[in-house]
């Protein structure tokens, strides 16, 4: 075929040759609903709606009106639904969270503490969900729209509760749920031999000690995750109209994208349907600002250590701030410590206190010797991505994995903040900073997170593209969802086999009594009666 080159036909030629480029996108474009959970949650989730946006899709946010860190967006469109608390409390909740880390009470009352506020908080949370699904010019404005999939976390089961109501296939952008229940809902398997629990502290390599421990918490985790997830139950089965668990809500999701990497996390068996995307957080760096760009290069040849306990810790009693501001004052290095409490009477000259700071574009400075972290999960991949060893202060949840994980491979030293002191913590920095075995160790893990096929943003925006065009990934959901326990585990399989064998070997015995009795019963018999004949 020729194509004639005339100038009459140049328009439509470029007409033609547009479409071609633009039409394979625009034809793909669809509407994506995105119900996300506050906080470091949902700032994980921007990059991937950022890029989803720019490939051509429609992006609505729904959200509570008590809101935090959920406004509006130039790639996305808001919907915010009233829910029957305001930002305050939650702000408030928050700051409470962050104080009781660093109350020294005994064992019994931190747990009675902690359960009644895990009721508290979680009864707040609920009521906000309950008022969401029961909104129903919001739910009938959201089923109106056609969406071609739902993108959520499920730390909270509102989402998928929002999916089944809309029929929506769901994508979940998660790190780990609670009681391994992301586990339990994929049906995947988790030999507690070698799979440490969250909480247990334990590797991967557990004596039988520790074996011990990560059963018993198996067999007790249950009982405070009822606390948060039960009540969902009996509020999905009315929306739905139809008997449904926790574990029916999350099993239906089409993907997890899992915000894990098994150089952060111990080997395990994963499902199909479960993608891995750990340091999706940290791959977009910015220039730093002209404020921290010039604390940078007054540090001189010490270079700069950052010291963050993250966004739930505003502040901290002020004995603990003291000793620390004694520790970072006995450094040469120059301490960007982000903190919003009041400051330290004996804060060295050394130290500067920010109330915010661009971490992951710091970390990524050559001048970065050090990071002190909290052990979140976003914390930890940024320094894994950007090689900077760590000085872990877990506080709670899965930080104190975090940093047992870091810590047994060499990346870094994890403290008790409650029991630290001045000396310890100088220690430790000194140790991560000067002994060239940290650096080596981080920037070993570095170097094996980096090297993959593809990107971790670039495999979360393929795997919720995929969900829209083909409205969900059944293929990849395993027959162990339509089992019963018993079936899952093979016991109606064995009990037969057993009662066959059983069978058989009563049968077996049977017939050799019969035998046994037949051949030798009667010359038994015959030697009786013979012996009473002679006397």
């Amino acid at each position: 075929m020729t194509v004639a080159c005339g100038s009459s036909h140049s328009p439509l030629l470029l007409v033609g040759l547009l479409l071609c480029v633009l039409g394979p996108s625009v034809s793909h474009a669809g509407k994506l609903l995105l119900l996300p959970m506050d906080g470091s949650h949902w700032l994980s989730m921007l990059g991937v709606i950022q890029q989803l946006q720019q490939k051509g899709h429609e992006i609505v946010v729904i959200a509570p009106e008590a809101s935090l860190h959920i406004k509006e967006g130039s790639f996305y469109t808001l919907k915010k639904y009233p829910v029957p608390f305001k930002k305050e409390d939650v702000i408030a909740t928050i700051v409470e969270l962050g104080l009781s880390v660093f109350e020294e009470d005994p064992f019994l009352l931190r747990l009675i503490k902690t359960y009644k506020k895990v009721k508290r908080d979680s009864a707040m949370l609920l009521s906000g969900c309950s008022h969401l699904l029961h909104n129903a010019e919001f739910m009938a404005s959201l089923e109106k729209s056609h969406f071609d999939a739902l993108l959520t976390d499920p730390f909270l089961p509102c989402g998928p509760i929002v999916a089944q109501f809309l029929a929506l296939p769901a994508v979940y952008f998660l790190n780990a749920l609670p009681c391994g229940l992301d586990l339990e809902a994929t049906q995947c398997p988790f030999p507690l031999s070698y799979v440490p629990k969250s909480l247990s502290v334990n590797s991967d390599r557990m004596n039988f000690p520790q074996r011990v421990k990560n059963m018993l918490i198996a067999l007790s985790e249950n009982f405070l995750c009822n606390v948060v997830y039960a009540p969902y139950e009996p509020l999905a089965s009315e929306v739905l109209q139809k008997e449904v668990t926790v574990k029916d809500l999350l099993s239906s999701a089409s993907i997890w994208l899992m915000r894990n990497d098994f150089v952060r996390d111990y080997p395990r068996p994963i499902m199909p349907n479960m993608v891995f995307i750990g340091g999706i957080n940290c791959l977009q760096k910015k220039p730093l600002s002209q404020e921290f760009e010039a604390y940078v290069n007054a540090s001189g040849e010490h270079g700069i250590v950052i010291f963050s306990l993250g966004s739930m810790v505003s502040e901290i009693p002020e004995k603990k701030a003291m000793e620390i501001a004694e520790a970072l004052g006995r450094i040469p290095q120059t301490v960007l410590w982000r903190y919003t409490g009041p400051r330290p009477s004996n804060l060295a000259k050394n130290t500067i206190l920010v109330k915010w700071l661009p971490q992951n574009d710091l970390l990524g400075h050559p001048k970065t010797r050090a990071f002190i972290t909290h052990s979140g999960s976003h914390g930890i991949y940024e320094g894994i991505c950007n090689g900077v060893p760590m000085v872990m202060m877990p506080l709670f949840g899965d930080q104190m994995d975090n940093a047992k994980r870091m810590e047994t491979r060499g990346a870094g030293i994890s403290l008790n903040v409650l029991e630290m002191t001045a000396d310890d913590l100088e220690n430790a920095l000194k140790a991560v900073i000067n002994d060239k075995s940290y650096k080596e160790n981080i920037m070993r893990l570095s170097r094996l997170h980096k090297d993959r096929p593809i990107e971790p943003l670039d495999l979360a925006v393929f795997w919720v593209e995929y969900v829209m065009r083909h409205k969900g990934a059944p293929h990849l959901r395993p027959a162990a969802h339509d089992l019963t326990w018993y079936q899952y585990h093979s016991l109606d399989v064995i009990g037969f086999l057993l009662a066959i064998v059983l069978t058989v070997v009563f049968i077996v015995f049977k017939c050799c009594s019969y035998g046994f009795r037949k051949c030798f019963g009667k010359k038994q018999g015959v030697k009786k009666s013979h012996k009473s004949k002679t006397h």
